[in-house]
């Protein structure tokens, strides 16, 4: 009797053990399959690149209502706009698609702060320029170093990220700016098709007149 009952918290404790060890095992295989991952081939089907085009045209007419007739604002507006509707089509999965959302945020904060400095009137709190300690000691790093640099520059969100972070998030932007490019070239030949349809149109009615 004694020793059955010396024996039974120690099976007791290890079924315990047991468990806990299993359901951490579980936990870690659905954060696991939960987390998004990059891949650039998705970039290339004909389905994204179709939902693509559609949310570029919405936001492309948005761009033509809201926006000024100048063409440097509405061709910066357009650029920004492709940007956007591309960081929203990668639903956040990429670390540039998330830096470009939150430049986006930073921009109209920077808006509404700036209009209420020139309301107020109060020009010295605004901040100076100043000059950049990076640029002076990229000067002295190795090249592959100062490539790595330029590179992570260049990818959204990428500036202070390692090297093997920033060449899978650098595959996978210049797959989606790929697939950006034939989307909006698409969307200018067809624009021209519809120019010259209307064109011609109107060219036969006027001579049916």
């Amino acid at each position: 009797m004694a020793s059955t009952l010396i024996s039974n918290p120690m099976t007791t404790t290890d079924r315990s053990r047991e468990s806990s060890k299993r359901r951490k095992k579980k936990k870690a295989l659905t954060t696991t399959t939960a987390e998004p991952q990059q891949n650039p081939n998705q970039w290339k089907s004909e389905a994204q690149q179709q939902v693509y085009s559609s949310r570029l045209l919405t936001a492309l007419r948005q761009v033509r209502l809201g926006s000024p007739p100048s063409a440097p604002r509405r061709g910066r507006a357009v650029r920004e706009a492709a940007d956007r509707v591309l960081a929203v089509t990668a639903k956040g999965r990429t670390r540039w698609s998330r830096a470009i959302l939150k430049s986006r945020l930073k921009v109209k904060f920077l808006k509404s702060k700036r209009q209420r400095v020139r309301v107020t009137g109060n020009s010295r709190f605004e901040k100076k320029p100043k000059i950049s300690v990076l640029r002076l000691k990229a000067k002295n790093l190795p090249a592959v170093q100062r490539k790595v640099k330029v590179l992570g520059r260049l990818v959204p969100g990428c500036r202070k990220e390692a090297l093997p972070v920033i060449l899978e998030e650098a595959t996978d932007y210049i797959a989606a700016l790929e697939m950006q490019v034939r989307a909006m070239s698409a969307l200018a030949e067809l624009a021209e098709l519809l120019s010259g349809a209307g064109s011609s149109s109107s060219s036969a009615e006027s001579q049916q007149r």
